[in-house]
């Protein structure tokens, strides 16, 4: 396995994914943009995963779980907002939480939360350099 070209695939994706979920926004397509700014994270998590293990990433879609595995410590704040994005890959994927996930997706709850999942995305981009 080339480490360096896997890195290079789950930036892009992420990068891609980013983009995507911003053009959602703007289509007033919030659930889904939240979807995908929580695969923003997990992508740029297991790319930090590949550099700092060499080896490839776990199969999980956990941020908290991939955070501790690449070893980065987070307050209880943090903590707690990666919780909640955990939860917008859940509730947009099974029926039974999607009309519930669909109804707390305002404009402006979807914004705060992706200008925050931005923030931690330039941040992870940082110390993948």
């Amino acid at each position: 396995m080339d480490i360096n070209k896997q890195i290079d695939y789950w930036k892009k994706s992420a990068k891609h994914d980013l983009d995507t979920a911003e053009s959602l926004i703007k289509e007033k397509k919030y659930d889904w943009a939240l979807f995908l700014s929580h695969l923003v994270l997990e992508k740029m998590l297991k790319a930090l995963f590949l550099k700092e293990k060499e080896v490839f990433p776990p199969k999980t879609h956990n941020l908290i779980i991939l955070l501790k595995k690449v070893g980065i410590e987070i307050s209880e704040d943090e903590y707690d907002f990666y919780e909640e994005v955990n939860t917008f890959s859940i509730s947009a994927r099974y029926p039974d939480e999607q009309f519930k996930f669909y109804k707390l997706c305002t404009e402006e709850f979807t914004v705060e939360k992706f200008n925050k999942i931005k923030e931690k995305y330039l941040w992870l981009k940082k110390k993948l350099m």
